[in-house]
């Protein structure tokens, strides 16, 4: 009884750290959000400016912010800004939507990509957080 009580505890342990490893932080995403700020906006009174507004991106259709000129291959991408989108256009947005305009070649480390879609996440489309 003793030897399984330390298997499932173990098991336990291994779950946690796994699910802890996966943990989404946003605290650690605005950090990394700093990589965007040279173009995008996002939190109340956000403008458009070299790219679009970020509020409410998780769920927004890609191509829709109301005022910013989107390249014809955002507008036609289909695309809807799901984590799991994101995480691909996060890596290589010239990979997952070619044609865009947007010029930056991607955050490397996956938790990173983790930590800012976690802080996206808390802008609703108004700009608040929620």
């Amino acid at each position: 009884m003793t030897q399984y009580r330390i298997y499932a505890f173990a098991a336990f342990a291994l779950a946690f750290s796994i699910g802890a490893a996966n943990a989404q932080d946003a605290a650690l995403g605005e950090k990394v959000f700093v990589k965007c700020k040279a173009c995008h906006q996002i939190g109340e009174g956000a403008k458009n400016a070299v790219g679009p507004v970020l509020n409410g991106v998780v769920g927004r259709k890609a191509g829709s912010y109301p005022g910013y000129s989107y390249s014809d291959a955002n507008k036609k991408s289909g695309l809807t800004w799901d984590e799991a989108t994101l995480k691909e256009y996060l890596k290589n947005p010239r990979v997952k939507v070619p044609g865009t305009k947007m010029i930056f070649p991607g955050l490397t480390k996956e938790a990173d990509i983790d930590n800012v879609i976690a802080y996206l996440k808390q802008f609703g489309a108004d700009g608040k957080k929620s």
